[in-house]
């Protein structure tokens, strides 16, 4: 298994919040839910049972009838499984639990009785059709589990150059044109691959780019699959494909009728709120008054979407056809793509500041005397202050939105800061850094 930063939100959970509750792991399929939870289990238990509602044996199933009686519960759950649990050193999986409702609301009774620890994971759980009918259960320490970082991504490959990142960074001298080139090809490389595990084992494992891309577009369809059966219209399957081109349109907010290509009714709304839910888009909202509170002013009716996986966004911009053009690839490690791929940095900005457990929020506003406007592509709050953040891919000359900003809101403002693929930097107030050292002004920030 790769080393993953959620293993050590269980070993907190495990060592304060255990007895109260049962670990939550939520986030989108294949983002390594059921693996680490299985692997938390092999390595801290003396046993452990693991439950995977998704392919569970009838007999098996069976046993969550009734379980009004724990005693006799427990004793048919064993019996079914042939594992033998051990009070106060054994943990009860109950993985892809949202096919299983009645057994997530019974988890309360479960953490009462006390024997045992409980983790779940789940997709899609959220979606109102999955839980309409019980009672959720408020014993329950939500874990959210993201694609892999940059950070485990190096883990996974055995670069060891993410410390050394760490101290580039803190030095805030430029590294050197060359050594930048390097490690922006480095980064690049995690675009590419994105962060799902499957993804990164066929990487690690010496595969092409032409078949890491199919294990990718075999998610995506996972993905549409499960679209599908909560909306069998497809209106939410072509809200979600319709994130690249929104994105790369430079629309100041995502459109529904863009993406349905019909008038947004009640429907669509519904529609796409389980979009959000899915965990499979990451939502950023538009602050109309920026202050320290971004979240007071963020309209919820204007938001950008980004893809949570930034390989997967990747497949979906080039994987128009059928067949993968390995070409595009290859220009995409150069640098030498003719398209303007900003928006490639952008969503991976957005991932990175997702899991880095910030929220998304930007700010547009009118230019003067103009019907154009403005616009900052992330807000961070740090110290009563406001840090707005541009991403680019490549001319970093031209930033009149940031500047603007500065002017307009500079008694808000703590630092300013432009990323594109370019050495570090500084120009007036602006600090300009490769967006491979993000991660870390989001250290500073925090």
């Amino acid at each position: 298994m790769f080393r993953r930063k959620v293993y050590d939100n269980l070993v907190e959970w495990k060592d304060k919040y255990s007895r109260k509750y049962a670990a939550m792991l939520e986030g989108a399929r294949r983002v390594g839910k059921s693996t680490v939870a299985e692997e938390f289990a092999k390595k801290n238990y003396r046993s452990y049972i693991r439950v995977d509602f998704s392919n569970v044996k009838r007999d098996v199933l069976e046993v969550f009838e009734d379980i009004a009686s724990l005693d006799i519960f427990f004793l048919r759950l064993q019996t079914a499984t042939g594992v033998t649990l051990f009070p106060g050193e054994s943990v009860i999986i109950f993985d892809e639990i949202q096919r299983a409702p009645l057994v997530r609301q019974a988890i309360r009774h479960l953490v009462a009785d006390g024997r045992y620890d409980y983790i779940e994971t789940g997709s899609l759980i959220s979606i109102k059709k999955n839980v309409k009918d019980i009672v959720i259960p408020s014993e329950e320490y939500f874990i959210q589990v993201y694609p892999m970082d940059y950070e485990e991504f190096l883990w996974a490959t055995g670069n060891d150059t993410y410390q050394l990142l760490r101290e580039l960074y803190k030095t805030g001298k430029p590294v050197g044109d060359k050594l930048n080139r390097k490690l922006m090809r480095d980064f690049r490389i995690y675009m590419a691959v994105g962060g799902m595990p499957q993804a990164v084992e066929a990487y690690v494992s010496g595969w092409s780019f032409e078949e890491i891309d199919v294990v990718k577009r075999g998610i995506l369809k996972l993905y549409e699959e499960d679209f599908y059966k909560i909306d069998p219209s497809g209106r939410l399957s072509k809200m979600y494909y319709s994130i690249p081109i929104q994105l790369s349109s430079n629309k100041k907010r995502y459109v529904i009728s863009s993406a349905t290509g019909k008038r947004t009714t009640s429907k669509d709304r519904e529609i796409f709120s389980q979009l959000l839910d899915s965990k499979t888009v990451l939502a950023s909202y538009n602050v109309t008054d920026p202050g320290v509170s971004l979240s007071a002013t963020a309209d919820e009716g204007s938001y950008k979407l980004y893809l949570s996986d930034i390989g997967l966004f990747t497949t979906m911009i080039f994987n128009s056809a059928d067949k993968l053009n390995t070409k595009i690839y290859s220009k995409l490690l150069s640098d030498s793509l003719d398209a303007n791929l900003g928006y490639m940095y952008e969503n991976a900005a957005a991932q990175i500041i997702v899991s880095s457990g910030n929220r998304l929020y930007y700010h547009t506003w009118h230019k003067d005397d103009d019907t154009h406007h403005y616009e900052i592509d992330f807000l961070i709050a740090s110290n009563a202050k406001l840090v707005p953040i541009e991403i680019k891919s490549s001319n970093v000359n031209t930033h009149k939105a940031i500047s603007a900003f500065a002017v307009k809101y500079f008694r808000k403002v703590l630092r300013l800061y432009l990323l594109s693929q370019k050495d570090v930097g500084h120009k007036e107030q602006i600090q300009f850094k490769p967006v491979y050292m993000l991660p870390f002004v989001l250290e500073d920030l925090a």
